[in-house]
C-alpha cells in the first residue's frame, strides 16, 4: 500500500489501510485514518491529522508551516476529517498561535485543483471550492458554501452556510447565509434558490429566506434594522425558526461588515 519510493517518517502513524504513491514524503506528526490514499508527489507534514477515506491526489502540500511572518515554529496543526477529496496542486498551511493554532478542513469536501486554504481558515462540510479558490488566513466557510473558480477571499471574511460566488469574484467583506454573489469586487445577485431546493428546503423555508434577502438588499434598511425585521418573521414563519435563526446569528457575528 506504500509504494517503494515514498518516504514515510517513523514518527508518521498511518492506518493499514492508507495508501501512499510514488515520490510521496509523509513527515513525522502525520497522522491518517484507515481507507485514505495519497497519491503520488504530495507532501504532507505535521502536525497534521487526516481522517477517514479522503482522496488527496498528486501534488499537494499538506500541513507546511504557515505563511505568515509572525510565525515563530511553534507546534500548530492542520486537521482534515473524513470522505473529502482534494485534488491536484492543493496547499493547506497549518494555524499560528495568535488564532486558535489550527486550520481545519470539515467532512464530505469536494476541493478542486490549485486551491489555497492558508493558516487558521475554518472550513465547514460538504463545501465545494472550485479550481483555484483561495482563502486567506483567518476566513470561516460555512456548510453547503459553493465557491467559484478563481474567488479569492480577504482574511477573517467570514462565508455563510448555503452561500455561492461566481467565477473571479472578490470578497473582502463577510457574505450572508444562502446569498448568492459575483464581481470584482463581489456584490450580491440573489439568493440560492435551486441549491436550496436541492438540499430539501421546504417552500416555508425558501420563503423565510427571500423574505431575509428582501430585507437586506431590497428595502433600504441599515444591517440592524434588517436583524429586527428578520426576528419578527420567526413568529409568522415558525417552521422557518432555525433557518432565520441561522441568519441572525452570522450577522450578530460578522465582523467586516458583511458585502452588499
Amino acid at each position: 500500500m506504500i509504494h517503494a519510493t515514498a518516504i514515510v517518517d517513523p514518527k508518521a502513524e498511518l492506518d493499514s489501510s492508507v495508501s501512499v504513491g510514488p515520490y510521496t514524503v509523509i513527515g513525522a506528526g502525520v497522522r491518517i485514518g484507515a481507507g485514505t490514499s495519497v497519491g503520488p508527489h504530495c507532501v504532507i507534514e505535521g502536525p497534521t491529522t487526516i481522517g477517514r477515506d479522503n482522496k488527496i491526489f498528486q501534488f499537494a502540500s499538506l500541513g507546511a508551516a504557515p505563511q505568515d511572518k509572525k510565525y515563530a515554529g511553534e507546534p500548530t496543526q492542520l486537521i482534515v476529517g473524513d470522505r473529502n477529496t482534494i485534488r491536484e496542486f492543493c496547499t493547506m498551511n497549518r494555524g499560528t498561535v495568535q488564532d486558535d493554532g489550527i486550520t481545519s478542513l470539515g467532512d464530505d469536501n469536494w476541493i478542486m485543483a490549485y486551491v489555497h486554504l492558508a493558516h487558521d481558515c475554518k472550513v465547514g462540510n460538504r463545501v465545494i471550492m472550485a479550481n483555484n479558490a483561495q482563502l486567506a488566513g483567518h476566513v470561516h466557510v460555512g456548510d453547503w458554501a459553493i465557491l467559484g473558480g478563481f474567488t479569492a477571499v480577504h482574511q477573517f471574511v467570514h462565508i455563510g452556510a448555503h452561500s455561492m460566488t461566481g467565477l473571479g469574484s472578490i470578497l473582502f467583506q463577510d457574505l450572508p447565509p444562502f446569498i448568492m454573489a459575483a464581481g470584482n469586487i463581489a456584490e450580491a445577485r440573489s439568493f440560492n434558490l435551486e441549491g436550496l431546493k436541492r438540499r430539501g428546503f421546504t417552500p416555508e423555508q425558501l420563503n423565510a429566506v427571500k423574505q431575509m434577502y428582501r430585507l437586506l438588499y431590497r428595502r433600504g434598511l441599515t444591517v440592524e434594522q434588517a436583524q429586527i425585521e428578520m426576528a419578527g418573521l420567526q413568529a409568522s414563519h415558525p417552521e422557518a425558526r432555525d433557518t432565520i435563526q441561522l441568519m441572525l446569528d452570522f450577522l450578530k457575528t460578522a465582523t467586516r461588515g458583511i458585502l452588499r
